[in-house]
C-alpha cells in the first residue's frame, strides 16, 4: 500500500482563514478536529475537503451536465491526494416537507410497506372479518360443493350502491346480449328504454347464467365459461344467489368479504404510501392534517351585531353585496342585522355560515304588497375555506389562514392512509399502529413477530424483518431510541437530524468512504454520548474514514488522530497548532490541552443566586410526552433544564412556556401546548427567545443588517464631506437599494445560478467582484476605507476601527464579548452555523437597554463552542442575570449546568419513558438524586 493510501494529503489550504496549511490525515481512523469557534474547523473539514470531493465528483458527469451546474469552484488549495468519495453528514440538511418523517428518511417505512403488501392479513372494514380471494378453479369447485342438486343464478355485479338512472348501461349490457338484470335484489327483463330513479341509491347485476347444479351431470364446461364471463364483466367479482332461498354469496379473483362482497384489490406497497394517490388519504392527501375554519375567530364577539363587526373577515357594515345578503337571511328568519349575534335563531346562523338556496316571500303590511327573495349563499365559512384551498396569491391564503385552525384529519384520523390501506394488518396491528410506535416499541415487537406468522408469511417475509430490525438497532445506537417512524422531520433538532442521517449512513454498509461530520454531539445527554462515539467507531471498523468537527471531551479522547487548529479565531486563527493522538495532544502547550489536562477549567461558582423571591408557575402540561407536569421557574436566576434527549424539554420551555409568555407579552399567534394554568406572569415585564434558526435566509441577510449596526454605519458614510458634496444619502451605501449597489448582482456580490437537481450555487458577481457597490461608491472613504472594504472587516477589527463612534462601538463589543470577534461584518447569514447566528441574536438583545424584568429562553447556547469559548458566554449571560433578569437554557454541557443557580432535570428516559420533572433544585441538591441520569454525571464534575 502506498502512502497515498495509508493518508490524505491537504498542501497549501488558503480557504477562508486557513494560512496556507499543509496536513496530512491518516486514512480509515476516526479523526477530530477541534480548536476554538472560527479556528477555520469547517474551513478545513466542509470547505476544502468536502469542496474538493464533490467537485471531482461533479466533474465525472457529463458534459452536458455539468453546463448546468457552472463551474464548480475549487477550493483555495494547492493539492490533495489520497481523497476517496465524500459523503457530509450536516446539522441543516433535512427536508421541511410536511411528508417527510422518520421512517422515510430512513427508508424504514419502505420496509414496512413492503412488509404489509407481502405477509399482511386484510379485513373487512364493514364487518370485521377477515378477507378471502380465491382462483377460477377454487371457486367452480366451492360453487359445486355448496350448491350440488340446487337451482342457482350467476350474476356479474357492475354497480354498487350509486345513484343514477342507468339508461344508457342498460342499452349497452342488452347490445352485448344479456337478456335480464337485477337491480336493488329484483331480477327483471332487460327492455328498450328501461331506466331507474335517478335521487335513489341502485345495486345492478347482470345475470350471465342460469343453471342447476347436479354432480351427476357433466357441466363442468359451461360452469367454468360461465365463471369466466361473470368475472369480465363483474371486475373479478361474481355473485351466486339461491333461487330457492335468495340468499347471495360472493366469490372474488381479489381480496373480498364473504358477507358484505366489498373487495380490495392485492397489496402493492404504494397501497401503504402516503406520498401516492394510492394510499394516500384523499382528505388531507396524506398529510395527517388539515386546516378548518374555526367559527370562533370568524366571531370573537358574540355579544355584538353583524352591523358591528360580529363576522370579523367582513367588519362593520358597509354598502356591498355580502351585508345585502345577511339582509335577505335577516328578512327570511325574522331578526335585524342590529340583534347581537348570539339571539340571532340557529337556522340563521347555519345559513350565514355555511351557506344554502331559500325563496320565500314577504308582504309588507304598510303598502300590502308582495315582495320576492331569492338566496343564494355560499356561506362565510365556506367562502374562507375555498380562498384557502383555491387561491392565487400568498396574502389571499394568510388572510384565510387567520380564521382556520390546524387540526388533525377527521377521515384518517391522521394516519394519513385511506381506509382500505389501515385494514391491512401484521399481527393484528395496521402500519400506522407500527409507525406511531417509539423506536424501542417496535424493535422489540419485531424481534417477537416471528412467533405470529403463519410459515408462509415467515419464508415471505424473513429477509425483509432482518432488514427493518438492522435498521432499527441503528436508531438505537445513535440515541434515537424516544422517536417514533411517524414523527415529523420539520420537528427535529439540528442534532437529531444529522443523528438519523448518520444511523441511515451505517446502514447502506458503504466501504471505503470519507465521513465528514459537524458535531453530531448536539442535543445529546451524556449518557448518550457513548452509543453515539461507538457508532462512528463502527463506521471506521468497517473500512471508513471518518473526520469529525468535534468539541466534546469523550469524543476527543476515544479519537484515533485529533487536529487542534488554532490559536485563536478568525484572521488570528487557520493555523494547525497540533496534531497526534489524545495522549499526545495532552502534552502540548494549546487551549485544547489545557482544559483536557485540567490546567484551565470552568469553575463552580463561589455562591448560588438567591433570586427575587418571585416566580412563574406553569401547571398541568400535557404537550407530546409529559404527565400531566406541574413546574415552578424561580425568577431571578440562571435557569438549566436538563434531561436525556427526548425527555419532554423542548416541549416543556419552547413548545408550552414560550408560546403562552409570547402571547401574553407580545400577542403572539403560536398555540402552545396543552397545558391548565400559569401564574407569576406580571413579575416579567418581556420574554425573549434566542434559539438557533438562521438569522437571515438570504446571502442578502448578515450580522451587521441584522444587530441594526449597518444602519449607523451607512448615516456615518453619508456625512463624510465627500459624500455630502456628492448628495449621497444613507441609501446610496445599502446594497439593497437601487443606486449605490451593483446592478449586475443587485447588491448580492453573488449570482445565483439555480440548479434543476441539485442545491442552488453561488458563484462571485463578474461586475464587482463579490464587492457589491458600484465604483462611484466604493470611491467614498472613512479612514481609508470603502463601505465594502468595512463588510470585509472582522468585529474583532471593526470594535477597534470605530471605537471613538459610541452608537456603532457599543453593538460591535456586544458581539465581540458572545465569542464571535472572528465573523466578517458582512457575512453571509446562510453561511453562518445554528450556534454562532443564536449568539449573534443574543448579542443583538444584549446591546438593548434590558429592564433587569426580562426573561430569556436560550436552547443549547454551547453549539459549536470550545471550551473557552463556553467560558466567555458564560460570563455574558452572568452579567444579564446579575443585573436580576431570569435566564433560562437547556442544555446537556456540564459545564453550563454546574454554573446555574437552579436545574429542573426531564426524564427519565426519552420519549414514552420522559415528561416528568424528577428532581429540581441547585445543582448541589440535583447531584444527590440516585435516578437521574443527569445527576450521575453532574456529580464527577461538582467533585
Amino acid at each position: 500500500m502506498s502512502h497515498f493510501e495509508e493518508h490524505i494529503q491537504v498542501k497549501g489550504a488558503r480557504v477562508h482563514n486557513l494560512k496556507n496549511i499543509d496536513i496530512t490525515i491518516p486514512r480509515d481512523k476516526l479523526v477530530v478536529i477541534t480548536g476554538l469557534s472560527g479556528s477555520g474547523k469547517s474551513s478545513l473539514a466542509f470547505d476544502t475537503i468536502y469542496a474538493e470531493g464533490q467537485r471531482r465528483y461533479i466533474e465525472t458527469f457529463s458534459a452536458y451536465a455539468r453546463q448546468f451546474l457552472g463551474g464548480l469552484e475549487r477550493p483555495d488549495v494547492d493539492k490533495i491526494d489520497g481523497l476517496s468519495p465524500v459523503i457530509a453528514i450536516e446539522q441543516k440538511t433535512t427536508s421541511k416537507s410536511p411528508r417527510s418523517t422518520v421512517g422515510t428518511i430512513t427508508e424504514i417505512y419502505d420496509f414496512l410497506r413492503l412488509l404489509f403488501a407481502r405477509a399482511s392479513d386484510a379485513y373487512s372494514y364493514n364487518t370485521g372479518e377477515k378477507m378471502v380471494s380465491y382462483s377460477d378453479e377454487q371457486i367452480k369447485k366451492l360453487i359445486t360443493k355448496s350448491y350440488n342438486g340446487k337451482r342457482i343464478n350467476i350474476l356479474a355485479p357492475i354497480i354498487r350502491s350509486r345513484k343514477g338512472h342507468y339508461r344508457e348501461l342498460f342499452e349497452q349490457i342488452a347490445k352485448q346480449g344479456f337478456v335480464k338484470v337485477r337491480t336493488d335484489g329484483e331480477i327483471r327483463d332487460l327492455v328498450k328504454g328501461m331506466k331507474l330513479d335517478r335521487y335513489k341509491t341502485h345495486d345492478i347485476e347482470i345475470v350471465i347464467d342460469r343453471l342447476k347444479i347436479d354432480t351427476s351431470v357433466d357441466n363442468d364446461k359451461r360452469l367454468t365459461e360461465t365463471i369466466n364471463t361473470a368475472m369480465y364483466h363483474g371486475d373479478d367479482v361474481l355473485m351466486v344467489i339461491d333461487q330457492d332461498t335468495q340468499e347471495a354469496r360472493y366469490f372474488s379473483r381479489n381480496l373480498m368479504c364473504p358477507s358484505s362482497g366489498i373487495s380490495y384489490p392485492n397489496p402493492e406497497p404504494n397501497n401503504f404510501s402516503f406520498n401516492s394517490p394510492k394510499g394516500a388519504c384523499p382528505k388531507c392527501n396524506g398529510i395527517g392534517q388539515l386546516y378548518q375554519v374555526n367559527e370562533s375567530k370568524i366571531i370573537p364577539n358574540p355579544n355584538i351585531s353583524i352591523n358591528a363587526g360580529a363576522l370579523a373577515p367582513h367588519g362593520p357594515q358597509k354598502n356591498s353585496w355580502i351585508f345585502k345578503q345577511f339582509e335577505t337571511i335577516a328578512h327570511r328568519f325574522g331578526f335585524s342585522l342590529n340583534d347581537p349575534y348570539k339571539s340571532i335563531p340557529d337556522d340563521a346562523k347555519q345559513m350565514i355560515m355555511y351557506g344554502g338556496n331559500d325563496k320565500f316571500s314577504v308582504e309588507s303590511k304598510t303598502l300590502g304588497v308582495t315582495r320576492d327573495y331569492k338566496i343564494d349563499f355560499e356561506g362565510v365559512a365556506n367562502f374562507i375555506e375555498n380562498q384557502y384551498n383555491t387561491a392565487e396569491t400568498t396574502s389571499l391564503k394568510r388572510w384565510a389562514k387567520e380564521y382556520m385552525d390546524k387540526v388533525v384529519c377527521g377521515t384518517c384520523g391522521g394516519s394519513r392512509l385511506r381506509k382500505e390501506s389501515l385494514y391491512f394488518k401484521v399481527n393484528g396491528l395496521n402500519i400506522s399502529e407500527i409507525a406511531n410506535k417509539d423506536i424501542v416499541e417496535i424493535t422489540n415487537w419485531f424481534s417477537d413477530l416471528p412467533n405470529h406468522l403463519s410459515k408462509k408469511q415467515l419464508k415471505i417475509s424473513q429477509e425483509i424483518i432482518k432488514e427493518i430490525s438492522a435498521r432499527l438497532q441503528f436508531l438505537l445506537d445513535v440515541g434515537l431510541d424516544y422517536l417514533s417512524l411517524n414523527r415529523s422531520s420539520k420537528s427535529l433538532s439540528g442534532g437529531e437530524a444529522q443523528r438519523i442521517r448518520l444511523a441511515t449512513q451505517i446502514g447502506s454498509q458503504l466501504v471505503g468512504v470519507l465521513y465528514i461530520l459537524d458535531e453530531p454531539s448536539i442535543g445529546l445527554h451524556q449518557r448518550d454520548n457513548e452509543k453515539l462515539i461507538n457508532s462512528l467507531v463502527s463506521l471506521r471498523d468497517v473500512g471508513n474514514s471518518v473526520i469529525v468537527v468535534e468539541h466534546d471531551k469523550d469524543m476527543i479522547e476515544r479519537a484515533d488522530y485529533v487536529i487542534d487548529i488554532g490559536p485563536k479565531a478568525g484572521k488570528y486563527g487557520g493555523e494547525i497548532i497540533s496534531t497526534g493522538t489524545p495522549k499526545e495532544l495532552k502534552t502540548h502547550n494549546t487551549i485544547t490541552a489545557d482544559y483536557l489536562n485540567g490546567n484551565k477549567e470552568i469553575k463552580v461558582p463561589e455562591k448560588r443566586r438567591k433570586g427575587n423571591g418571585k416566580s412563574i408557575t406553569l401547571k398541568g402540561c400535557t404537550g407530546n410526552n409529559l404527565k400531566n407536569v406541574d413546574v415552578t421557574f424561580p425568577l431571578g436566576k440562571m435557569i438549566g433544564v436538563t434531561g436525556v434527549s427526548g425527555s419532554g424539554k423542548s416541549t416543556l420551555i419552547n413548545e408550552t412556556l414560550y408560546p403562552i409568555m409570547n402571547a401574553h407579552y407580545f400577542n403572539g399567534v403560536k398555540k402552545p401546548m396543552p397545558y391548565k394554568s400559569i401564574k407569576g406572569l406580571e413579575h416579567i415585564d418581556k420574554v425573549i427567545d434566542i434559539n438557533q434558526s438562521p438569522i437571515g435566509r438570504t446571502p442578502r441577510s448578515n450580522p451587521a443588517t441584522y444587530t441594526g449596526v449597518f444602519s449607523e454605519i451607512r448615516s456615518l458614510f453619508a456625512k463624510i464631506p465627500e459624500a455630502m458634496i456628492r448628495g449621497y444619502k444613507p441609501g446610496r451605501f445599502s446594497f439593497n437599494v437601487k443606486g449605490g449597489r451593483c446592478e449586475t448582482c443587485q447588491g448580492g456580490g453573488l449570482r445565483v445560478i439555480e440548479m434543476n437537481f441539485l442545491p442552488d450555487v453561488y458563484v462571485e458577481c463578474e461586475t464587482c467582484q463579490g464587492k457589491r457597490f458600484n465604483r462611484e461608491t466604493l470611491e467614498i472613504r472613512y479612514k481609508g476605507k470603502s463601505i465594502s472594504d468595512v463588510l470585509d472587516m472582522t468585529i474583532t477589527e471593526a470594535v477597534e476601527f470605530f471605537e471613538h463612534i459610541p452608537k456603532i462601538h457599543k453593538k460591535l463589543k456586544t458581539i465581540k464579548d458572545v465569542g464571535l470577534g472572528y465573523i466578517t461584518l458582512g457575512q453571509q447569514s446562510t453561511t453562518l452555523s445554528g450556534g454562532e447566528a443564536q449568539r449573534i441574536k443574543l448579542a443583538t438583545e444584549l446591546s438593548k437597554r434590558d429592564t433587569g424584568n426580562t426573561f430569556y429562553i436560550l436552547d443549547e447556547p454551547t453549539t459549536g463552542l470550545h471550551f473557552e469559548d463556553i467560558n466567555v458566554l458564560m460570563q455574558v449571560l452572568n452579567k444579564l442575570a446579575d443585573k436580576g433578569n431570569t435566564v433560562l437554557i437547556i442544555e446537556h454541557n456540564l459545564d453550563v449546568i454546574k454554573m446555574v443557580d437552579h436545574i429542573i432535570d426531564v426524564g427519565y428516559e426519552g420519549g414514552k419513558g420522559g415528561g416528568q420533572i424528577i428532581a429540581e433544585g441547585t445543582p448541589e441538591d440535583v447531584a444527590n438524586h440516585k435516578k437521574s441520569h443527569t445527576a450521575r454525571f453532574l456529580k464527577k464534575e461538582l467533585q
